[in-house]
């Protein structure tokens, strides 16, 4: 296992790692996992990394899990990297490529941290494992918590998450609760009962999974056959994932695995951005969003928990964050699918739509390397793609009545 601290990300603490921990015990920030960097590149290349098929594992020795054999494992990871030909086309731009993360097992990136986060529960000797959520987190966390044989509770805001991802939860077994509000509300219940009810967190404020999260940013350095993208569009939510993102570029980077960092654009829908929010008006503070609301349930979040963790990112790698509306992300989501075979949530499509949307406003050079993060599949949000659609026509069994639906094709 690599050398690692769990330390504040604010006042530097160090903290235990054998014992739960989501925040700081002296300042009550954000812990983060930081691994010897030279010593997991040591132990990568003497292990034989490069020849391994692309999963979250196959960057095991950078991960700081005791035993990576005994990992809980349902082959995530190893998503698309697809070289999107026809946007480029459309778009006007020569080098856009899509990392699809709805790919994984259950879906959604959360895998590549539920993973990790579920294998450290069981390093714990963890018997119950809890989130709160707006889908995936609670989907994710159910499938991985069946494969373990934990114990799974999952708080979700009532009324507020598409039935896919509703359906692989309860499917998977979990206990899950409807609470009367909004995701933050679930989220501090979700903390409090860690602390009262002995149960392990496994929200985006835990380090370890993020370290399973950063993998991604590992494998599109690999699928770009050894440099980082010029620039990253990635969807915030609570904002683990770019943070996450930016944690694994600079690692790769450190351990000599590939050349550069890309500049990190956070995209956040117009109804629930508090983070680019702070960008627009240049504030240091966060103000929550009281009543969020969007189309992409997967981002709508209006205090999200790792805030400070995502601005930095951004704010290290030279970029901003930005908004954009319901109707720019429906229209990514067409795009996505009707011209690249790729079906996205919402929120799946916020990254190609931010893009969109800085070209339009000529933020970017359409000669750039640009990844756009595509964060989980549309079978999670059926309903929302459906009502944009037209409905099937109708026709009698004949294939008169099918030339004519179809004007003639073919003759």
């Amino acid at each position: 296992m690599v050398s690692f601290e769990i330390l504040c990300i604010e006042c530097g603490t160090s903290h235990d790692p054998s014992r739960p921990a989501y925040a700081c015990s002296s300042c009550g920030n954000l812990l983060e996992a930081r691994i010897d960097e030279a010593e997991a590149a040591a132990d990568l290349a003497e292990g034989g990394h490069s020849e391994r098929p692309l999963s979250v594992w196959k960057y095991r020795e950078a991960i700081p899990i005791e035993d990576a054999t005994q990992a809980v494992t349902i082959a995530e990871g190893g998503t698309p990297m697809v070289r999107c030909r026809r946007l480029e086309e459309e778009l006007e731009v020569h080098n856009l490529w899509i990392k699809f993360e709805g790919a994984n097992p259950t879906g959604s990136f959360k895998d590549r941290g539920m993973t990790v986060g579920v294998t450290k529960a069981i390093e714990l000797g963890m018997s119950v494992v809890t989130c709160a959520s707006t889908g995936n987190t609670s989907a994710s966390l159910a499938a991985y918590a069946a494969a373990a044989n934990l114990d799974c509770a999952v708080l979700i805001p009532e009324g507020k998450v598409a039935m896919g991802k509703l359906a692989q939860a309860m499917m998977h077994g979990a206990d899950v609760l409807s609470i009367k509000g909004n995701f933050d509300q679930a989220l501090e219940m979700v903390m409090t009962a860690a602390e009262e009810l002995g149960m392990y967190v496994l929200n985006s404020v835990n380090p370890f999974r993020i370290e399973g999260q950063k993998t991604a940013a590992y494998e599109i350095c690999d699928q770009l056959n050894g440099v980082s993208p010029e620039r990253l569009y990635i969807p915030v939510g609570n904002g683990g994932n770019s943070a996450a993102y930016w944690k694994g570029f600079r690692e790769y980077d450190s351990m000599d695995l590939t050349s550069g960092c890309p500049l990190i654009r956070g995209i956040q829908a117009e109804g629930a951005a508090p983070i680019a929010s702070m960008f627009s008006e240049d504030r240091s503070e966060l103000i929550p969003v009281e009543d969020p609301e969007t189309v992409a349930t997967a981002i709508r979040i209006g205090n999200p928990a790792n805030w400070k963790k995502t601005v930095a990112a951004i704010k290290e790698s030279g970029g901003s964050a930005s908004t954009v509306t319901d109707e720019e992300i429906l229209e990514a989501q067409k795009f996505m699918a009707r011209l690249e075979g790729i079906f996205p949530e919402p929120a799946g499509a916020a990254a190609l739509a931010g893009f969109m949307k800085d070209l339009d406003e000529e933020l970017v050079d359409r000669s750039s390397v640009v990844v756009c993060v595509s964060t989980g599949h549309g079978l999670k949000d059926p309903d929302t793609a459906i009502a944009q659609c037209a409905k099937p026509r109708v026709i009698e069994p004949t294939m008169e009545a099918l030339s004519r639906m179809l004007g003639g094709a073919g003759e």
